[in-house]
């Protein structure tokens, strides 16, 4: 079995928790193990938060999940000012910030993060289950 998911959202806190329990419960119906769901769930709050904090001037952002048998494929695009992923690198000590992207490399597989000045930004990730 196999399902794909395209969400407009808006650039709002509360899109958040709404991507959280569709993912959730796009993962549970296909009977994913609870270690890969927790791993997805963390890892698209982090980028989706990301865009609700960063992307300035987006009114809404768009969210892809691809999820099968053996595994997950998520997208997070947005129209905001994007950001130099080059630039993007290990967060300060004892800051309570700047962690999103470490956890999303940390959880996620084939992870990319393309993004044009002006023109928003793309985070993909992917996770394959056992």
């Amino acid at each position: 079995m196999r399902m794909t998911v395209r969400l407009d959202l808006p650039r709002e806190a509360g899109s958040v928790p709404t991507v959280r329990r569709l993912l959730r419960s796009t993962l549970a119906v296909l009977r994913i193990d609870h270690e890969a769901q927790d791993d997805l769930e963390i890892a698209v709050t982090e980028a989706c938060s990301n865009v609700v904090r960063h992307a300035t001037g987006a009114d809404m952002f768009e969210v892809c999940l691809d999820v099968g048998d053996d595994h997950c494929s998520i997208d997070v695009l947005d129209n905001g000012p994007g950001f130099d992923p080059d630039q993007v690198g290990p967060s300060k000590a004892g800051s309570e910030s700047g962690r999103g992207l470490e956890l999303i490399k940390a959880l996620g597989e084939n992870v990319r993060m393309h993004s044009v000045p002006r023109n928003g930004s793309l985070i993909h990730f992917e996770k394959s289950f056992a």
